[in-house]
């Protein structure tokens, strides 16, 4: 009975130590996909490609998490939670480093796509796996803490690779990732708990949680989310030209960047009682930015206050999105987090190729409106979500 007692009071209070390692994984898993962005030039040159081949590096990349997430989730829920994050974690060191020793374009793909599927099964099981270490009122809590290394690594984290990148070689970037990836995983060996995996059954497999409403409609604001933010952001750097932004693209990032960390610390604290309002201020905040942007865009101050704007809404996006699925299923949350993870991959699928094409025929401008467009639903349906949201 002492023990039970004890074990509920662990729950009560919030591990601390135990959710900022699992969000050191969060952060080196998301420089793991996007690095190569960083040192386009660098790695044409030096491995003799195209552009568009280069950029496919970071494609392949998010095109495994998307395919491979949802079986191998199911494949692996009988796995350790503990023992399963050590075998992806190595699978990330390896993909990376290997990279950053080989000349063949080929076998770098073929890293890319390990590394990919490892972030697939990562992203949605390590959400799951901190909930299970706290009590049920603190589970936004949990995710907003790990999933803020997602967000901390595209702020803080893309700027200080790209900068080691370009000053050092884009093979010193990935190798040192790899070192990085290497020492949180001995950590882990010794801090981590170990925690059981589940029984997948049929109430808890992917296609019986898409017969669940609650779970299509936080799906569908993924979508609208994700697609929304990202046919943005992949394209920034264009926006900012068309803007002629004072300080360009490094002033652009640095305030965006400000904006997402004190959303993430934000969503730390008030996900479990508010999730529902900060959704709908997540869309509202995202419509409001893009509307600076159309209308002061070239108003020194005001498009600068847009990135800001802009980067309190981006930054809650992937928490508030998982604690939403997560809350409509008893258990396997994995698998719940899994599907939401699968369609959150593809939606930036969608955003890249939909934005490319009107970045084609239109002006950046054309991005904010499509912003817009999708922001303007996400919001009205996150307003009457009560049920879901609450």
């Amino acid at each position: 009975m002492n023990k039970h007692n004890s074990t509920e009071k662990d729950k009560n209070i919030f591990p601390w130590p135990i959710m900022i390692l699992m969000s050191s994984v969060t952060f080196v898993g998301i420089l793991s996909e996007l690095m190569p962005s960083g040192v386009l030039p660098q790695m044409m040159a030096d491995l003799n490609i195209s552009e568009v081949q280069t950029g496919n590096l970071v494609g392949y990349y998010a095109i495994a998490s998307a395919i491979f997430a949802i079986p191998l989730i199911s494949m692996t829920m009988r796995f350790n939670r503990k023992f399963l994050l050590l075998i992806l974690l190595g699978g990330f060191a390896i993909s990376n480093i290997i990279a950053g020793l080989l000349y063949d374009h080929t076998i770098i793909i073929f890293l890319r796509i390990i590394g990919g599927i490892c972030a697939g099964v990562m992203w949605p099981m390590i959400a799951a796996y901190g909930m299970r270490l706290v009590d049920e009122n603190q589970h936004g809590k949990a995710i907003a803490v790990i999933m803020a290394g997602n967000t901390l690594g595209i702020s803080i984290g893309m700027p200080i690779m790209t900068f080691i990148g370009n000053e050092y070689g884009w093979r010193t970037e990935f190798i040192g990732l790899g070192v990085v990836i290497i020492a949180i995983a001995l950590v882990s060996i010794f801090a981590l708990p170990s925690t059981p995996g589940e029984k997948l059954t049929k109430s808890s497999s992917p296609f019986a949680l898409l017969k669940i409403p609650a779970v299509l409609l936080v799906l569908l604001l993924t979508l609208l989310g994700v697609i929304a933010h990202y046919g943005v952001y992949v394209y920034i750097t264009s926006l900012v030209d068309e803007i002629q932004l004072a300080g360009g693209i490094e002033s652009a990032l640095l305030l965006f960047g400000i904006g997402s960390l004190i959303s993430v610390l934000l969503a730390i604290k008030y996900t479990d009682n508010h999730l529902r309002l900060l959704t709908i201020l997540m869309f509202a905040f995202l419509i409001i930015s893009m509307g600076i942007f159309l209308m002061f865009g070239r108003t020194t101050g005001m498009a600068h206050f847009a990135f800001l704007l802009w980067g309190l809404s981006f930054g809650p996006l992937v928490t508030l999105l998982q604690a939403a699925v997560s809350r409509q299923v008893e258990s396997a949350k994995d698998v719940a987090t899994s599907v939401q993870s699968s369609i959150f991959n593809l939606a930036i699928m969608i955003a890249t190729s939909v934005a490319g094409l009107l970045l084609g025929i239109y002006s950046p401008l054309s991005l904010i409106y499509f912003a817009i467009a999708l922001s303007i639903p996400g919001m009205i349906i996150s307003i009457f979500a009560k049920k879901t949201l609450s």
